[in-house]
């Protein structure tokens, strides 16, 4: 059958589907209710469910939605291995538990944001805030050509994101925009002043789940970045160099690190999966990003901009607001059969390949 099947067109329909292929597996579901609504007035949550028993001395998480719209690719390949009974025993034959969590972010999956409720990004959002934040002086320079008054950008603005490409180049503005800003609020990349729900809510699950084994790998779904429907493995951890080598090892000498310049995504602060070491300190951690490509980086860009726009002006018209979040969930998710089974294929071989290398030596 299609892999295009276990894809959905809502958040709300994503749950659906999600929720019925946990049952099918008979898998229990621990929802995490979200405080606010969806779009469609539907209940949020961080659902979870675990594969596995409770003492599995290997557990491999797979999880979507850090970056809510990001949700409808991982959703779908999270449903597409939930109805894979073959890989499921080859994981009870390795001792590895599976534990799905579906819609880290449900807020942003449901309204088509990228960012949380408290307009955060997520994966910017695992600070100390008991010590100063880091500052990211570049995002500072453009924060107003970023995100402008009017939209779309006057001449002027236009000039000025040229004027900065031309001067540093567009790895430069990568950098300066995705690497993370911690003073605009309401602007692009904002880590915020404190945890999240999402933030607070992921810790209980990584404790309540990943204490009890010596070995832990995650696999968190992204789409955005690179070439449409590649899956780039991105090394998610600390620079690490041991885990690092193991990751290259599980997943391919293809595994890329924002450490050594090797991935597509620049350096980051506040990255959500170091909570795994913090909240489970006595397993060997070894964990990917699976980023999958859309559209062009610059499409990716205008698209982000438009969207942060938009909600920063609630008072926008339907026609343009309709215009925006179509455009900004193109960005995030190519709906098309041939793309979905291209993702399907590398999440499946990716979870195949961590279930692997969780039973090899050391496990």
């Amino acid at each position: 059958m299609s892999a295009a099947r276990h894809f959905a067109q809502s958040y709300a329909d994503a749950r659906a589907k999600f929720l019925a292929a946990v049952e099918r597996a008979g898998l229990e579901l621990h929802a995490h209710v979200h405080p606010l609504i969806g779009r469609d007035g539907e209940t949020l949550a961080m659902d979870v469910a675990r594969f596995g028993p409770a003492d599995a001395r290997a557990v491999l998480i797979v999880s979507s939605a850090c970056h809510g719209v990001e949700g409808y690719c991982g959703s779908g390949i999270q449903g597409a291995l939930l109805a894979d009974s073959g890989l499921h025993a080859a994981a009870t034959a390795a001792g590895v538990a599976l534990l799905y969590i579906h819609a880290l972010n449900p807020y942003g999956f449901s309204w088509l944001r990228r960012a949380t409720h408290e307009n955060v990004d997520l994966n910017r959002n695992f600070q100390d805030f008991t010590r100063p934040l880091p500052h990211n002086p570049e995002y500072d320079r453009i924060a107003h050509l970023l995100v402008p008054a009017e939209w779309p950008p006057n001449p002027q603005v236009k000039a000025g994101i040229a004027g900065y490409l031309a001067q540093h180049g567009p790895k430069a503005l990568q950098a300066a925009v995705s690497g993370g800003q911690y003073e605009h609020p309401r602007g692009l990349f904002f880590g915020g002043h404190g945890p999240t729900w999402s933030h607070q809510t992921l810790r209980h699950v990584l404790q309540d789940h990943g204490r009890r084994c010596r070995r832990l790998a995650w696999l968190d779904l992204h789409t955005g970045l690179g070439p449409s429907g590649h899956g780039e493995r991105i090394w998610a951890g600390p620079d690490e160099a041991a885990g690092i080598a193991r990751a290259r090892a599980w997943w391919g000498p293809q595994v890329t690190s924002i450490y050594d310049g090797s991935s597509q995504s620049p350096p980051l602060t506040g990255l959500m999966w170091l909570a795994a070491g913090q909240e489970c300190a006595q397993a060997e951690y070894t964990g990917i990003a699976l980023e999958f490509g859309t559209l062009p980086f610059e499409q990716v860009m205008a698209a982000l901009r438009a969207e942060q726009w938009l909600d920063n002006h609630p008072e926008a018209g339907a026609s343009r607001r309709t215009q925006i979040k179509r455009q900004f969930r193109d960005a995030f998710y190519v709906d098309t059969d041939t793309w979905k089974a291209r993702v399907v294929e590398q999440g499946v071989e990716a979870v195949q390949q961590a279930i692997a290398g969780l039973a090899g030596p050391g496990g």
